[in-house]
C-alpha cells in the first residue's frame, strides 16, 4: 500500500512536479507526463482514450487542492478539467517508465510528435 502524500512541490522552469510521501520518498512527475495523462473525459474519452500530441512544452500554471485528496491542475495550454486524485498521483508515478513508453509508441504509431505545433520561446 502507499503512503499517503504530504506535500506536492512544483519546479516552474523545470517543469517537474515533485510527489512527496509520508515516508519520505519523492517521485517527480513531468508536466508534459501529466499532460497527457490527464484523468479528465477529455482525454480518457469515452471508453478509448485520446492521444493527447504536441505537449512537449507545456507547464502547470496553477495547482488548486480539492479536499484531503486531490489537486486539480491547470497547465499553460489551456486544459484545467482533470482532478488528480493523490492515489492517481501514485499510481501515475509507481508506472511511470511503462506508461510513457506506450505513450511514445501511441505517437509513433500515429505519426504524431510531442514537439509543439507553435514553437514558443519564453523571455
Amino acid at each position: 500500500m502507499a503512503t499517503a502524500l504530504v506535500k506536492l512541490h512544483y519546479h516552474r522552469q523545470r517543469r517537474i512536479l515533485d510527489l512527496l510521501d509520508a515516508a519520505g520518498q519523492c517521485q517527480s512527475l513531468s508536466a508534459e507526463f501529466l499532460r497527457v495523462h490527464s484523468p479528465s473525459a477529455e482525454v480518457r474519452g469515452h471508453g478509448t482514450p485520446r492521444l493527447v500530441a504536441n505537449k512537449r512544452q507545456v507547464g502547470i500554471s496553477a495547482i488548486t487542492p480539492v479536499g484531503h485528496y486531490a489537486v486539480k491542475l491547470q497547465f499553460d495550454d489551456g486544459h484545467h478539467t482533470g482532478l488528480y486524485s493523490f492515489a492517481y498521483l501514485q499510481q501515475l508515478a509507481s508506472q511511470q517508465e511503462t506508461l510513457w513508453q506506450q505513450y511514445l509508441a501511441r505517437l509513433k504509431a500515429a505519426n504524431a510528435s510531442r514537439a509543439p505545433l507553435i514553437n514558443i520561446k519564453s523571455l
